[in-house]
C-alpha cells in the first residue's frame, strides 16, 4: 500500500480544520465586535457633537433674542460698541469648538461667525446650509479632498424650538480619530488572531498526533497482518476510546491468528487428503471451468494441472457431445467414462456433487473419479469365466447325453457301436475331470492361504530329468533338443509345481508340432535371473493373439484344441506358478513359423565348490 499523500493525511486535515474553526470564530467575533464598536463610537461622537451644537444653538438663540440691545449701544466719537452679536457668537465658537470648521449664519445665509475668518460676512450657498435655513437638520460623514473623513452637521437655529428659523449652524468635525482607533483595535485583533492561530496550530498538531499516531500504528499492523505476520501488537497510548480501539485491534489480531492457524491446518489436511487420495478430485466454478484438481486426477486424465485449470469440465471428460452442463448439474450423480483405446482398456467412474451454500445458489461442481478398470476387467473376466466354464462343460455333457441316450435306446446291444460309444463317454468324462481339476487348482492358487514348497536345486539337472521323461514317449518322432549350460544353476522352486509348468508347455509344443519336428529347450542367464525358453516348429500363433494365450480358456483353434483334449487352462496355471516363483512368462510367435515360450526365475548364488 502506498504512503498517504501529505495533503490527504488526516493529520493535516485535522490541524487544518482545527485552525479554520479558530480562524472563522475569530473573524466572526472581530467583525461583530468592530461593527458594534464602530457604531457605538460614531453614535457617541455624534451625540457629543449634537450636545455641543445644541448648547451653542441655545446660547446663540439667546444672543439673537437680545440683538436689539446690541443695536441701542452708543459710543463716543462714533467708535464701535464694545459688545457685538457677531463678536459674542465668535467668542462662543472659539471657546467651545476646536473643530475644523464652524459657521453660524443668520436667516439670510450670511456668515456671522466662523472658525475661518475669511468667511465672515459672506453669503453661503452650501446645500446643507440651505436645508438648515429651511428648518431641516442634516448630518453626514464626508470625505475631504485631502482624504480625511469629517462629520458634517447643519442645524437650524429656531426660537423656542417650534418658532421660526432665525439662522443656522454649520459644523465640520473630523471623525478620523474614531477610524484610527478602530484600525488600532483591528490591528490588535489581527495580532491576537495570528498568535491564537499559531498556538492553536501547535495544539492541533499535538492533538492530531495523539489521534493519528495510534491510527498509523494500526495501519502498519494491518499491513503486517496482510502479509501473514500476526506477531506484532499495537501499542496502547491510553485508556480512552482510541486506547480501547487499539486493545480491540490486538484482540482481533489474536483471534485472526487463531482462525488463520486453524484454516491453514485444515488447508494442509485437505491438501494432504487430496494429494494422497486414490481417487481423482476436480472442482469447478458455476460456469463449469475447472478451479481445482489433485495429483491423482492429473494421473488419471493424463493432463497437467496448469493446462487443465480454466478449461471446461465437459470438454476434459469428453461429455460435451452427449450432455449439457444443466443436465450434469441436475440429473446425473454418477456415470461411467470410457477412455479405452485399441491397446488399452481404461474406464473411470465419475461421481458428481454440487457446491452450494445453505439456501444459496449453486457455486460449482465436485467431480470424484474412481479407476474402475480393474473392477470392470474382473467383472468381464468373471462373466467370461462363467460363460467359458458353462461352454466347456456343456459340450462334453451334451455329447455324453447323446451317446447315453443312444445306448439307452438299444445301441448297447450292438457289439460294434456300444464299445465305441462307451469310449467316447469315458473320454469326455476324463476331460471334464481334468477341467474341474484345473479349475480347483487355479482356485487354490488364487487363495491367499495357498503355500508353495520351495527348495534349492540345480535347474540344469532338473530340466534334464524333465526332457528325458518326454523323450521316452517317442511321440510322432518329435526330437527334443537341449541347449543347456555345463555349469550349475541354483534356483529355489517348488519342483512339483514347476514340473507341471514344464509339462504343460512341452505338452502343448508336442501337440502342435508336426511329425518329425524339433522342440528346443534352452537356458540362458540375464542379470540375476535365469531364462528358460521352449521353442517348437508348429503352426504358430497369430500376432494379435500372442498376448492372450495365458488367459483362462483361451484357444487359438478351439476345435483342434478340443480334439487334442486341451482345457484352455494349462498356460494360465503355468503363468500363476511362474509369477508365484518371482519370475515372468511370455511368448514369441509368428503364424506358420512356430512358437517360443519364455519364462524367468530368480537366480541364486552358486555355493563354493559347485560348478
Amino acid at each position: 500500500m502506498d504512503k498517504v499523500n501529505f495533503f490527504k493525511s488526516i493529520h493535516v486535515k485535522f490541524v487544518l480544520i482545527y485552525v479554520l474553526l479558530i480562524l472563522i470564530a475569530m473573524q466572526v467575533i472581530s467583525v461583530y465586535f468592530i461593527n458594534n464598536l464602530e457604531n457605538d463610537l460614531r453614535q457617541n461622537f455624534t451625540k457629543s457633537l449634537y450636545d455641543r451644537v445644541n448648547l451653542l444653538e441655545f446660547n446663540i438663540e439667546q444672543k439673537m433674542k437680545d440683538e436689539k440691545s446690541y443695536k441701542d449701544q452708543k459710543t463716543e466719537d462714533g467708535a464701535k460698541p464694545e459688545k457685538t452679536l457677531e463678536g459674542d457668537i465668535q467668542a462662543l465658537i472659539d471657546e467651545e469648538f476646536e473643530e475644523k470648521e464652524v459657521q453660524v449664519l443668520n436667516k439670510e445665509g450670511t456668515v456671522l461667525a466662523s472658525s475661518n475668518p475669511r468667511l465672515l460676512g459672506q453669503v453661503s450657498f452650501n446645500s446643507k446650509i440651505k436645508l438648515a435655513l429651511e428648518g431641516t437638520v442634516d448630518d453626514e460623514v464626508m470625505l475631504t479632498p485631502e482624504g480625511e473623513r469629517v462629520m458634517v452637521l447643519a442645524k437650524p437655529i429656531k426660537i423656542d424650538n417650534n418658532g421660526p428659523t432665525i439662522g443656522a449652524i454649520y459644523l465640520e468635525a473630523s471623525i478620523e480619530s474614531i477610524f484610527k482607533q478602530i484600525q488600532r483595535i483591528n490591528n490588535i485583533l489581527v495580532t491576537g488572531t495570528v498568535i491564537a492561530l499559531l498556538i492553536t496550530g501547535l495544539l492541533g498538531v499535538f492533538l492530531a498526533r495523539t489521534i493519528t499516531r495510534p491510527m498509523a500504528d494500526m495501519r502498519k499492523q494491518a499491513l503486517v497482518m496482510a502479509r501473514g505476520d500476526f506477531s506484532r501488537k499495537v501499542q496502547l497510548y491510553g485508556d480512552d476510546e482510541i486506547g480501547q480501539l487499539a486493545m480491540t485491534f490486538n484482540n482481533l489480531t489474536k483471534k485472526l491468528q487463531e482462525a488463520t492457524a486453524i484454516t491453514e491446518s485444515e488447508r494442509r489436511k485437505l491438501r494432504s487428503v487430496l494429494t494422497y487420495m486414490t481417487d481423482g478430485v476436480i472442482a469447478t466454478d458455476r460456469d463449469g471451468a475447472i478451479i481445482l484438481m489433485n495429483d491423482r486426477a492429473e494421473e488419471m486424465l493424463n493432463i497437467s494441472r496448469q493446462n487443465a485449470l480454466g478449461t471446461s469440465l465437459m470438454e476434459l471428460l469428453r461429455l460435451n457431445t452427449n450432455y449439457t452442463w444443466e443436465e450434469l448439474y441436475n440429473e446425473y450423480e454418477s456415470m461411467l467414462l470410457d477412455f479405452s483405446t485399441d491397446d488399452l482398456h481404461y474406464v473411470l467412474r465419475a461421481n458428481f456433487s454440487t457446491i452450494q451454500k445453505d439456501d444459496g445458489p449453486i457455486n460449482g461442481l465436485i467431480c470424484v473419479l474412481h479407476d474402475v478398470t480393474e473392477q470392470e476387467q474382473i467383472d468381464n473376466e468373471r462373466r467370461e469365466f462363467v460363460f467359458n466354464v458353462s461352454h466347456e462343460l456343456r459340450t462334453p455333457l451334451t455329447t455324453m447325453r447323446s451317446y447315453l441316450e443312444a445306448l439307452a435306446d438299444g445301441a448297447w446291444q450292438d457289439e460294434n457301436i456300444a464299445p465305441r460309444f462307451l469310449e467316447v463317454t469315458q473320454n469326455e468324462t476324463e476331460r471334464m475331470i481334468r477341467l474341474v481339476t484345473d479349475l480347483l487348482q487355479l482356485s487354490k492358487m488364487d487363495s491367499k492361504d495357498y503355500r508353495f514348497n520351495f527348495r534349492e536345486i540345480d535347474l540344469v539337472e532338473f530340466l534334464d530329468g524333465i526332457i528325458e521323461r518326454f523323450e521316452m514317449l517317442e511321440k510322432e518322432n518329435i526330437v527334443l533338443s537341449r541347449s543347456l549350460p555345463d555349469s550349475v544353476i541354483p534356483v529355489q522352486l517348488d519342483t512339483d509345481k514347476m514340473t507341471q509348468v514344464l509339462d504343460n508347455i512341452i505338452s502343448n509344443a508336442m501337440k502342435y508340432s508336426p511329425e518329425g519336428g524339433t522342440i528346443t529347450v534352452a537356458v540362458s542367464i540375464t542379470g540375476r535371473k535365469v531364462k528358460v525358453s521352449i521353442s517348437d516348429q508348429g503352426v504358430g500363433i497369430p500376432k494379435n493373439n500372442v498376448s492372450k494365450i495365458f488367459d483362462r480358456f483361451f484357444r487359438v483353434d478351439r476345435a483342434r484344441s478340443r480334439d487334442l483334449g486341451g482345457t484352455g487352462l494349462g498356460l494360465a496355471i503355468a503363468k500363476e506358478i511362474v509369477l508365484a516363483h518371482g519370475g515372468d512368462i511370455w511368448a514369441e510367435s509368428e503364424w506358420g513359423q512356430g512358437t517360443t515360450i519364455h519364462f524367468t526365475l530368480p537366480l541364486r548364488k552358486v555355493k563354493e565348490g559347485q560348478r
